[in-house]
């Protein structure tokens, strides 16, 4: 219907009073009803935050919450690359130009305590009010906010979180989301060796399994293998399968009081092939141990990754993370996810990888780092995070949501069991000492108790600063 002049008089006068109502609201903030103390505490600032593999858009919609609520407040996101983070971030640190917030993983907690800041009991924190019902008016108001507890913490978050991220009864990071080791396999090959089911252990199944795919040429060279386990460096992810197998065959790496004790011999026994950890390391060299019914590996082989892109390999161990970068190589490869292997009969042991968002102790808005950690880690947020994502999740109260997720379920299924196998001051040292371990232990005339003496020994000497 065409407008009449009283409409368009009308229609103006309207929008007159809204842009009115918009001066007098933005036009309150920072001044009245505001005192000394929170005019200096809403000063205009700004939080700089450093992660690894994600971009931007993956916190956009979170950061664009938080300052909608404390608009003092700018957020710069920056994300660098994994090869070169630790470095350029040890780097800003020492010169005072690092970040406000940080990613830190899991493994690191030790290594960087002295250079964290603890989440405090209470975090003052500007929130700006609404006030008046015509004349609208922003005022600033310092409300003292209780920080998550350690009792939270537990009920909050997987348990691997509390043993990895407190030091000390202090909370040094929380997690946006959490990964686990999982079996990665090949559905071609194996409905080509007549497998109808993927194996749940590691046991018998498994074994036969690996067989049935593994091909070698005529000069005995593996040319398709069944799976990449018993070496080193070509394996993705070794340390944290080798050691998984230790902790689920009953070994502890290192105890509570941060001792090495992964050579350490069962109760009541004498005899070194009583070491949990020991069997668990003879049962990972079988398969590259050409001698073996199990050989399907080989340090002369190409990283295990690309083997399993090429379609070469059967079963591959991987994380979540894994899954965007096999399917962008490999469009076409017709591959599953199914559970971690476990010991049968004995509980699930599953292996966490993950980072943990903290707070330097050079920041200076320390709070208002840590409370926008905690609002960005929070369930309702949080999951904005992880379906920008996909990743599973480090929060008790959304596991069943990701239950239904295809590519999450399995993942997400084994974070309530997860576990770190390190918590010293250097894991880059203690994975090699590990690759160490396997190439020793592999050699002839090498007894394996000797190797794992060894690799134990270097180990503890990175568990103190």
């Amino acid at each position: 219907m065409p407008l009449t002049g009283f409409n368009i008089n009308m229609k103006r006068k309207i929008i007159s009073l809204g842009l009115l109502g918009v001066f007098i609201i933005t036009s309150g903030f920072g001044c009245k009803g505001a005192s000394v103390a929170v005019q200096k505490s809403m000063e205009p600032i700004t939080l700089n935050y450093w992660r690894v593999n994600d971009g931007s858009d993956a916190l956009d919609p979170i950061i664009a919450k938080y300052t909608a609520a404390h608009p003092y407040i700018t957020i710069n996101y920056r994300k660098l690359r994994p090869e070169e983070y630790e470095t350029e971030l040890l780097n800003a640190l020492a010169e005072d130009r690092g970040p406000d917030i940080l990613s830190i993983k899991n493994t690191w907690t030790k290594k960087y305590e002295s250079k964290l800041a603890p989440l405090p009991a209470v975090t003052p924190i500007v929130y700006i009010q609404v006030q008046g019902t015509i004349n609208k008016t922003q005022v600033p108001t310092i409300v003292n906010e209780k920080s998550l507890t350690l009792a939270d913490l537990k009920n909050n978050f997987v348990d691997t979180v509390y043993d990895d991220a407190v030091i000390n009864n202090q909370i040094y990071g929380l997690p946006l989301a959490l990964d686990t080791l999982a079996l990665y396999y090949n559905r071609d090959l194996l409905n080509n060796a007549g497998i109808a089911q993927v194996p749940l252990y590691w046991n018998q199944d498994f074994q036969n399994d690996v067989k049935k795919m593994t091909k070698v040429d005529a000069k005995g060279n593996i040319i398709q293998s069944g799976t990449a386990l018993g070496t080193g460096n070509n394996i993705n992810n070794f340390a944290d399968i080798l050691a998984l197998i230790m902790m689920q065959n009953g070994a502890r790496i290192i105890d509570d009081n941060n001792n090495v004790t992964m050579n350490a011999v069962a109760p009541g026994s004498s005899n070194n092939q009583y070491v949990p950890a020991v069997a668990a390391l003879q049962f990972y060299l079988d398969f590259a141990n050409p001698v073996k019914e199990v050989y399907s590996w080989s340090a002369d082989l190409n990283n295990s990754t690309d083997a399993f892109v090429g379609g070469r390999l059967g079963f591959m161990f991987g994380y979540s993370d894994d899954l965007a970068n096999i399917r962008a190589r490999a469009p076409k490869l017709n591959f599953g996810i199914a559970p971690m292997l476990q010991i049968e009969g004995n509980n699930s042991v599953n292996m966490a990888s993950y980072w943990l968002e903290s707070v330097s102790k050079k920041s200076a808005h320390q709070n208002e780092a840590w409370n926008f950690v905690e609002f960005m880690t929070k369930a309702e947020n949080a999951q904005v995070y992880l379906n920008n994502t996909k990743r599973p999740t480090a929060l008790r109260n959304l596991i069943d949501g990701q239950k239904n997720d295809a590519d999450l379920q399995i993942f997400a299924g084994q974070v309530l069991t997860a576990k770190n196998w390190y918590r010293g001051y250097d894991v880059k040292t203690a994975v090699t000492a590990l690759a160490s371990l396997i190439e020793d232990a592999s050699k002839d005339g090498v007894k394996i108790a000797d190797a794992m003496n060894t690799a134990a020994n270097r180990i503890l000497q990175t568990l103190n600063p």
